[in-house]
């Protein structure tokens, strides 16, 4: 177990030397907004002793010199929006640095569809400004209105648009990085392919702030889509509606989106936003289907192909959606889950696309014969669900115990079909305890050893992801 110094008054001089007295907290009124991020387990809440707000990439190489000499933990953080405590301080204390101040857009490239940008730009501002260019950024996380882009690459976010475009790491060249010990680099390049070492800003993307602080990223762009249209196809049972995953690719449509929601997720989000799809009355599992075109009649020979599909493989209802509508449901989702069931576990589980319609039968049987209720929504196209397990009807006393076995029985399932605990939110603080247990030992030692490398003093987020013995 590493040890680590606590933060003196004058260590947070040496911090308000470089950035300024204003950069600089600890007054506890003020670090309570950093003591949490999205997820709602109250037993993973926990203040930092200060936090800093730099603005410049020198800034943030002084501030991990001064950690890493000091022995001081370092937890980086963006918008705070990740859902597992990953950018949130644990038991082993230390500093938070936002990256909140870090927030310009330097450069947008229209020719040459790139864009440069420091980490905390808010996601959906990157989108506006390719759009602004006819172009697309076509990272989509659910968050987007609020998540910084630093914090996307961070967990290498997924999203709606993953089916089509890949997760974060694939929408991004490069990225200008601060070392734990607080050198400055850049890894990557604006390359179609390279084979030149080790593709070491694949490793930090993803790493959880615990191999390095990304100051800069230079995101590809794509050409925007002529026309789109949002199709919601309705079916009776998730059985129907899981069919057309594995149906599509075989007719050969690629949807830019395909996203599922079951019937008590679209219950309770519409309840919650006050709107509803004239979808009728009985069980309603939505399949909402984004397909995008060059050509608008081939969009609409498209549509009249989704059409026939989803009604062959049992859809009660298909129709081309008010894209703002459809998707304010699919997004307002985790919400209007959280507001309606405030004690809940929230899953991120991930398998190949065309075993999604396995896992949920695994765990509607889980859930039957455990009496635990649940609800999904789901990328089904990459095969990431979301699962709300909910306390609704379980006495606090039976309720950690109810969770254990569900959890277990579930990870069973997801791993017996070659999925893993996470698809995009990462682990974080909260499951690295999992990561452990299913995680195979050599792949894990040789996860290690990569965060010893980089950060000899495991100063940068310590115990995040797995512990590091020292």
């Amino acid at each position: 177990m590493y040890t680590y110094h606590k933060i003196t008054p004058e260590i947070l001089e040496k911090l308000k030397a470089i950035v300024g007295a204003k950069g600089v907290s600890a007054d506890p009124d003020r670090l309570v907004a950093y003591e949490r991020d999205e997820g709602v387990e109250r037993e993973f809440f926990h203040l930092p002793d200060a936090v800093v707000y730099p603005a410049t990439t020198a800034e943030v190489a002084a501030i991990l010199q001064l950690a890493n000499e000091e022995l001081i933990p370092v937890i980086p953080r963006g918008a705070g929006t990740g859902l597992e405590f990953g950018a949130v301080a644990n038991h082993y204390g230390g500093i938070i640095l936002s990256t909140e101040k870090m927030n310009r857009i330097l450069e947008v490239n229209a020719e040459k569809m790139y864009m440069i940008v420091e980490p905390g730009v808010r996601t959906e501002d990157v989108q506006k400004a390719a759009g602004e260019v006819g172009l697309l950024y076509a990272g989509d996380p659910c968050s987007g209105d609020s998540c910084f882009i630093g914090g996307n690459a961070g967990t290498n976010a997924g999203g709606n648009r993953a089916v089509k475009y890949g997760t974060t790491r694939d929408q991004i060249y490069s990225v200008e990085v601060v070392t734990p010990t607080g050198k400055i680099t850049t890894l990557g390049s604006r390359l179609k392919k390279v084979s030149t070492g080790y593709p070491l800003e694949k490793i930090v993307i993803g790493s959880e702030g615990t191999l390095g602080i990304i100051t800069k990223l230079v995101l590809k762009l794509v050409p925007l889509p002529k026309c789109s249209v949002n199709v919601l196809a309705v079916f009776p049972t998730v059985d129907e509606a899981m069919s057309i995953v594995n149906a599509l690719p075989k007719a050969g449509i690629e949807p830019t989106c395909l996203e599922f929601m079951d019937d008590d997720s679209v219950r309770v989000t519409e309840d919650f936003i006050g709107e509803k799809q004239n979808t009728g009355t009985g069980e309603r599992n939505y399949m909402i289907i984004q397909v995008d075109s060059n050509d608008e009649d081939a969009l609409d020979d498209l549509c009249v192909d989704l059409d026939e599909l989803c009604r062959a493989h049992g859809a009660v209802d298909v129709f081309v959606a008010d894209a703002e509508r459809i998707w304010k449901v699919r997004k307002n989702f985790s919400d209007a889950s959280t507001t309606e069931c405030p004690i809940m576990v929230m899953e991120d589980f991930v398998v190949p696309a065309d075993e999604l319609a396995s896992l949920l039968k695994a765990l509607e049987k889980i859930s039957a014969d455990q009496h635990v209720p649940v609800r999904s929504v789901a990328h089904a196209g990459d095969g990431n669900l979301h699962l709300d397990i909910l306390k609704k009807g379980i006495a606090d006393a039976d309720w950690p115990a109810k969770v254990d076995a569900f959890e277990k029985a579930a990870y069973e399932a997801v791993y017996g079909l070659g999925g893993r605990i996470s698809g995009e939110h990462g682990i974080g603080e909260k499951r690295k305890d999992l990561m452990v247990t299913y995680t195979d030992p050599v792949e894990l030692e040789l996860m290690k050893a990569v965060k010893k490398a980089f950060d000899p003093n495991n100063i940068l987020n310590p115990g995040k992801i797995f512990e590091l013995d020292d």
